[in-house]
């Protein structure tokens, strides 16, 4: 059937179409130079319409495209409308009863999953997703039109809903799930650890997604949550012993850790280790390599032997070399040498030797070559970092060697040689769930070893738990921003956040909270505390009145009750503590620095040092040019990392804190504490 413009309403219409014929499944508009094909899946809408003297076909397509057939005589144009409109109509109800299957099983499908008795992962929403769209896009009628047939219309709106609000709808579904799982497992969030674990931490728990960040704040129970989440798998038949990796930084917490497991768990299958011992493992089983661990690494007095020695050489050898590191040690560092043979000066090599352990760490942990390394740098710094590199690179050489004649291999080079082993496929991980502690510690470099494990085996999963508010390590290499920016690093999950701490009274940590989040760039969170303090839960103290402190504490201080002083540095550390044994013989007293106090608690804690200048609080920036190309960026926030260690040193108290100042020249902690509301007392 066919509908043709009249001669004179082709002439006066000066249209490109003036036919338009009917197809099987389709309509076919042309003209003289114009020929366009609409197939009824590409059709939305037709409209007959009525001018002053001609008839007009209308045809709405997708994407808001219409295309129009003008000067047809009106009564013609009325009867091809009705013929057309009946084949359209037949075609699109024969056509919606194939949608109508097609979406029901993709309503049952989605019903499905919602309906299993387990977390529902977001990445399986993507999934879903993807394949809404995909049958859509394969469906013989066009979407827009699915809502006009009523056996289509629900069906419809149901898939649209979760394609449109699935993230939202999804997670008030888990979160249902969640309450209901909570209930029914009671006994087991009751018993799992010595105490029953509260609603946060239950919800962590039992978190299902791909990767999980639990924000752990001081003393809210983070190493309970990581053994609950152990047991929980082990519960619900998640994973098999032997597919859980538990990891820890240090080989005290990986022994603390297993010890845990063991009692509560009742389980030696499971064991947490370091991840030095992870990639050793992975080396021993991925190649024929069987290496060790350098003694050097243990072995503080050797290494530093090594480096000294080394040092001297090369400066008493080479007049360049000697004179590099005379500028350098003068210039950047601001040290005032000897004159003369200034390497053979016994208190400078010692001072410059710690430098030199930890210049060199940070140059094995980048592991590229020299003219990468330096590649990499700011354009900034590039130059004298290049000088600065090539004076280090004989200790560099040196340790090489020396690792050579061992037939060992440092920490670096064994994270190196385990991803190498990864990447090479040699290897493949046994691992379902990997679950870290205290991640706010990672480097790039063990990031980069959980990420060749988890592309291994697309299955695993990485559960971590950390506070970025006490991540204090980044002169060792830690990067804060794989923490903050975790999901970007680790690919779509959820954060969790554990709000009650166990440790410290409200006042305590309405102190430390409010202090820490001044910087806009730590990661909000509320962390509640079960008792209640008081204003002199926190004082500000002048640093002459530490004497009299401790006798009034040795008044009161019950024997099982613990008193601990931090400083920023060992050397700080005060001569009244020399007597302490004679003078306050009940008194437990301890000396940290607030580094070493991470993971430490006591019921009084008193943070020394509250000063400005040379080792004062916070300290000066006094980076070489190698930390500062070499160590993740710094944040746009004065004294970031600085703050933080405050915060860890504030932390560790449970029922009082004093923060001793200097009068006369106080930190600029001071003047913050202050208009956060703690008092200054003049005397203890």
């Amino acid at each position: 059937m066919e509908l043709k413009a009249t001669s004179l309403g082709k002439r006066l219409a000066q249209h490109p179409y003036n036919r338009v014929r009917l197809l099987s499944a389709g309509v076919e508009v042309s003209g003289d130079k114009h020929e366009y094909l609409i197939p009824f899946n590409q059709l939305l809408d037709i409209t007959c319409k009525r001018g002053m003297v001609w008839g007009e076909l209308e045809f709405q397509l997708l994407d808001e495209k219409v295309v129009r057939l003008h000067g047809t005589e009106w009564q013609e144009t009325q009867r091809f409308h009705h013929y057309l409109q009946q084949a359209w109509n037949s075609w699109s109800t024969e056509m919606s009863d194939v949608c109508a299957t097609v979406l029901q099983a993709l309503q049952q499908s989605i019903l499905a999953l919602l309906e299993q008795d387990r977390w529902v992962k977001r990445s399986e929403l993507n999934g879903l997703a993807t394949t809404v769209q995909q049958q859509f896009a394969a469906l013989p009628l066009p979407v827009a039109r699915l809502a006009r047939f009523e056996n289509c219309r629900e069906l419809w709106q149901f898939c649209q809903q979760w394609l449109n609000g699935g993230k939202t709808a999804l997670r008030q579904r888990n979160q249902a799930w969640t309450q209901q799982i909570l209930t029914r497992y009671q006994d087991f969030f009751a018993h799992v650890e010595r105490s029953p674990l509260n609603t946060s931490q239950s919800e962590a728990v039992v978190n299902g997604e791909d990767a999980v960040l639990v924000l752990a704040g001081a003393g809210s129970g983070k190493t309970s949550v990581l053994v609950a989440r152990a047991g929980w798998l082990l519960q619900r038949q998640l994973a098999k012993p032997e597919q859980i990796l538990l990891l820890a930084f240090g080989r005290k917490a990986a022994d603390e850790m297993n010890e845990r497991v063991e009692s509560r768990l009742e389980t030696k299958a499971i064991q947490a280790r370091t991840f030095h011992a992870l990639a050793l493992h992975i080396i021993r089983e991925g190649s024929s390599k069987q290496p060790n661990v350098s003694k050097l690494e243990s072995d503080t007095q050797a290494r530093r032997k090594l480096l000294i020695d080394e040092w001297r050489k090369q400066c008493s050898e080479k007049k360049a070399q000697a004179n590099g590191w005379r500028q350098w040690l003068r210039d950047e560092l601001q040290w005032e040498l000897p004159e003369g043979a200034f390497w053979q000066d016994n208190a400078l090599a010692q001072r410059l030797v710690t430098r030199f352990e930890r210049w060199l760490s940070l140059i094995r942990m980048h592991g590229g070559a020299q003219a990468a390394m330096i590649a990499e740098v700011p354009e900034a710094i590039r130059e004298s970092f290049s000088k600065r590199v090539k004076l280090m690179a004989p200790l560099v050489k040196a340790w090489k060697t020396a690792l050579k004649e061992e037939g060992a291999v440092d920490f670096s080079g064994l994270i190196h040689q385990a991803i190498a082993v990864l990447e090479k496929g040699r290897f493949i991980s046994p691992w379902k769930d990997i679950l870290v502690d205290e991640f706010q510690d990672i480097s790039p470099q063990r990031a980069a070893l959980l990420s060749a494990l988890r592309k291994q085996n697309s299955q695993t999963t990485l559960f971590a738990v950390g506070d970025d508010w006490q991540a204090i390590y980044r002169f060792s290499g830690a990067k804060l921003s794989l923490t903050t920016a975790f999901h970007h690093y680790f690919g779509e999950g959820d954060r969790c956040i554990l709000d009650t701490t166990y440790r410290f009274n409200d006042r305590i940590g309405e102190i430390a909270n409010r202090f820490i989040q001044q910087n806009p760039q730590q990661l909000p969170k509320a962390l509640n505390s079960l008792t209640r303090g008081n204003k002199k839960s926190v004082m500000l103290l002048p640093q002459e009145q530490l004497e009299p402190l401790l006798n009034k504490l040795s008044g009161f201080v019950k024997p099982e009750e613990s008193v601990l002083l931090l400083a920023r540095y060992h050397h700080l550390k005060p001569e009244v503590l020399e007597k302490a044994k004679t003078r306050w013989p009940k008194l437990q007293l301890n000396f940290m620095t607030m580094h070493g106090s991470k993971g430490q608690e006591a019921d009084y804690v008193i943070v020394l040092g509250l000063h400005a200048g040379h080792d004062g609080f916070p300290a000066m920036a006094r980076e070489s040019i190698i930390e500062q190309g070499l160590l993740p960026e710094t944040e746009d926030f004065p004294d970031a990392e600085e703050r933080r260690l405050a915060y860890v040193a504030l932390t560790r108290a449970r029922q009082q804190l004093w923060l001793m100042f200097d009068r006369d020249h106080p930190s600029v902690f001071v003047e913050q504490f202050q208009r956060l509301g703690v008092p200054v007392a003049r005397k203890a």
